[in-house]
């Protein structure tokens, strides 16, 4: 057993508009995802079944092509491999939640996550 907090959980800052605080477990892993408002996370996939929970804020995802407005209280489920993108449309905090847990975010093989650095084309 292992008992954590929030607030004690360091912010990866994964570009201007958005920064992220991750749990590891065994089978799954849990994040809260802080996104200012215009925030863009690009469309992407995952082998990972993911849970968002919308805790504040309001969110645009265009999933398989097909938009889905979310605010805060709501919760959706993608399957794994879904092709999905997110807007922020406000300043938003979600929690997600994935299972397996996302091995790419543990290795830093997370690109779409991140601006390319000033010299990078």
């Amino acid at each position: 057993m292992k008992l954590y907090q929030w607030d004690r959980i360091e912010k990866e800052q994964l570009n201007p508009l958005c920064c992220r605080q991750a749990i590891h477990a065994g089978n799954l892993t849990v994040a809260q995802i802080h996104l200012k408002k215009g925030a863009v996370v690009p469309e992407h996939r995952h082998v990972s079944e993911q849970i968002t929970l919308l805790q504040s804020g309001r969110l645009r995802f265009l999933v398989d092509g097909r938009e889905v407005l979310m605010e805060a209280g709501q919760a959706l489920v993608l399957e794994p491999d879904l092709p999905h993108r997110v807007e922020a449309l406000e300043d938003s905090m979600a929690v997600d939640l994935f299972a397996p847990p996302r091995h790419d975010w543990m290795r830093g093989d997370d690109a779409y996550l991140r601006e390319p650095a000033p010299s990078e084309p």
